[in-house]
């Protein structure tokens, strides 16, 4: 996704106003969004179809009507209907409508009955309270229209009803086709269950200058490689394995060693130079067993990790796929922040969570006191029982991240990871199959391999999350956790290609 930049409804608004302190005038962008609406619309219908307008009281309505006159000259057969006055139209938007010209007829007597096309322009991205009412039953209706007719509807900015910046349903919300935005995709059009409500989402460039960024400076992106490519590792002709680093994966007991093992994997073919698999002795011969490009070294507990990290040569830890949820694990976990700096990075997933559910006060004391780069990467179940935090999914993991003193990856459909600085990164496109049993486990190995090679933490953690779908998209349905990392190399050539 081109461009990375994602910018909630106030930075947005503050986009228009710096594009017309600039000299753009507010109806040229108004024009020029209808335009891109009306393009998008013509590519659901053709030309003498009957296509109906819901136009909203706001700006939004206003690109509605935009649409409705440039439509109408295309030779398409135009029904539009506001939600609302048509006197007590302001500004642009009352401009928009004179322009128009045609007939509005309120929503409730908007017939949909040969209409082969719905254009939602009632609301955008700032919607400040649940739809009811009159624009609640519109809504309604032009779903169940849309449901039973099969065609389609576009939606201006967002589709009417869901949150710009969280995603989230105000009570009602338009199920759209696509979705036609301006300069900027907003954090809603990625985050659940926005993202599944938007259809296909289109950015369209309305005349606001790029140049508005460096003012806005946003701290939210999609996660796309052009958000970290820059910090990606790079391989030196006189470079040899211990410059591309040493990775160490702690094993569990006997009877769940498998989950290290595909993290011990992922963090190998992620380019670490090296990985050791700490293992409990119990555990020796079950994973010495399946494993031969990984090493494997003796860790009964917290001393003989503590021994294992006096080596500073092993520079990334991952550690709780499979691990228990048990005292052994806290300890283990203090131990090898115990044995921290700003050299070494530690993983902490599953298990290594989980032990701390209610304690996340001291889990952040040892992260802060330790002064390594940590990265957790809890699932919702993981998060919900160490963070006491509310609101969307981006604002919570800002909020844990800012409480750890760590790089916190909220994992999902929508993965979001979020610094402690407020940067955050929200994916938007892994493929359904990825939800398979030690996915999970592969990705903390992924990211613990590139924090090995010197990736800074917000950069590998989304970089991870990248080539975990990449390796997903790959394969394709039938996916197991087993054939994440042996898609890995060809993610690289991509990437480097």
């Amino acid at each position: 996704m081109t461009p990375v930049e994602l910018l909630d409804c106030a930075e947005m608004s503050r986009a228009d106003q710096i594009a017309i302190a600039g000299g753009v005038p507010g109806m040229t962008l108004m024009e020029n969004a209808g335009a891109a609406v009306a393009d998008a619309a013509a590519r659901f219908a053709a030309p003498g179809s009957a296509v109906a307008i819901v136009c909203g009281p706001g700006n939004n309505g206003g690109d509605g009507f935009v649409a409705a006159r440039l439509l109408r000259e295309r030779g398409y057969a135009l029904r539009v209907g506001l939600l609302g006055d048509r006197a007590a139209l302001k500004g642009d938007a009352a401009e928009a409508a004179r322009r128009w010209g045609g007939e509005t007829v309120p929503v409730a007597d908007l017939s949909l009955d040969g209409v082969q096309l719905i254009i939602d322009a009632l609301f955008g991205a700032g919607l400040a309270r649940d739809l009811d009412g009159a624009a609640r039953a519109l809504v309604e209706r032009v779903n169940a229209w849309s449901r039973a007719s099969g065609h389609p509807v576009v939606a201006v900015d967002v589709p009417s009803g869901v949150d710009g910046d969280t995603g989230a349903v105000r009570g009602v919300a338009i199920e759209a086709r696509a979705t036609v935005t301006f300069f900027r995709f907003k954090p809603g059009h990625l985050l659940l269950p926005g993202k599944t409500l938007c259809g296909e989402p289109e950015l369209a460039d309305i005349g606001i200058p790029a140049a508005a960024l460096a003012t806005i400076a946003p701290k939210t992106f999609a996660n796309a490689p052009d958000l970290w490519r820059a910090a990606l590792p790079t391989l030196r002709a006189d470079g040899h394995k211990f410059s591309r680093g040493h990775a160490l994966a702690i094993s569990g007991g006997p009877w769940s060693t498998g989950a290290v093992r595909l993290s011990a994997r992922g963090a190998l073919r992620a380019g670490a130079g090296l990985v050791t698999l700490g293992s409990p002795r119990a555990a020796h011969a079950i994973n010495a067993a399946h494993l031969t490009a990984v090493m494997i070294a003796p860790c009964d507990g917290p001393d003989d990790l503590t021994g294992l990290l006096a080596d500073k040569r092993f520079n990334a830890v991952v550690m709780g796929p499979g691990l228990g949820v048990n005292d052994n694990t806290t300890d283990l976990v203090a131990a090898a922040l115990r044995s921290g700096g700003p050299d070494r990075a530690l993983v902490l997933d599953a298990d290594a969570l989980t032990v701390h559910a209610g304690r996340v006060g001291t889990l952040a004391a040892r992260v802060r006191a330790s002064g390594m780069t940590v990265v957790v990467t809890p699932h919702e179940g993981e998060f919900a029982r160490l963070f006491q935090v509310e609101g969307s999914k981006l604002e919570r993991a800002r909020r844990a991240a800012e409480t750890l003193g760590a790089t916190v990856l909220l994992k999902g459909p929508d993965t979001v990871v979020a610094h402690p600085d407020g940067r955050a990164s929200i994916a938007f496109d892994p493929p359904p199959w990825l939800a398979t049993a030690g996915s999970g486990d592969v990705l903390a190995g992924i990211i613990c391999g590139l924090l090995a090679q010197g990736m800074p933490p917000f950069e590998a953690a989304s970089a991870g999350v990248w080539m975990h779908g990449a390796a997903a998209r790959a394969f394709g349905r039938g996916l197991i956790a087993e054939d994440l990392p042996e898609q890995l190399p060809g993610v690289w050539r991509g990437l480097l290609a």
